[in-house]
């Protein structure tokens, strides 16, 4: 018989990915001072608005992880899907002002906080649904923290 792992463990697993993806480095795969809140932290408006080349924007990034994120949740939840459009944000996020930038900082960290806080009430998960969601938040997640490293690298030169 194969051994079970019980759902609050791959819970408590995915909260340190979690945490380690957008609050601070706990040694599972980002060096010390790169996670999503302590880059953005860095991060004037000026150089959220900043494009690169062809590329989005910083802001534009920050605005589609915060989409992101609530989608998942919506998926995890098995909540109506019909609205989603994965090209708005990326047509419609540009330039932001400091005070548009403080407030998507402060969406994201509502949104993840609350994402979060699923990961306490894993006892009730059904399933595939939510495991799938969770995995695709974080891989998605720290993907997204990557480019804007990348493009934290362009801003400085």
């Amino acid at each position: 018989m194969p051994k079970q792992i019980p759902i609050s463990e791959v819970a408590r697993g995915f909260q340190f990915l979690l945490v380690e993806t957008f609050e601070n480095v706990q040694g599972a795969y980002l060096d010390q001072g790169t996670s999503f809140f302590e880059t953005l932290a860095d991060i004037s408006a000026a150089d959220a608005s900043q494009p690169m080349g062809d590329c989005a924007t910083v802001a534009a990034h920050v605005a589609h992880v915060t989409y992101y994120l609530r989608v998942l949740e919506d998926r995890m939840f098995s909540r109506d899907l019909s609205y989603v459009n994965w090209d708005e944000i990326w047509g419609s996020v540009s330039g932001v002002t400091e005070a548009e930038w403080e407030a998507m900082i402060a969406d994201l960290r509502r949104t993840y906080e609350r994402i979060k806080g699923h990961l306490d009430e894993a006892e009730s998960w059904d399933g595939i649904t939510e495991l799938s969601s969770m995995l695709g938040i974080i891989a998605h997640s720290a993907y997204h923290l990557g480019e804007i490293r990348q493009m934290t690298c362009h801003l400085e030169a």
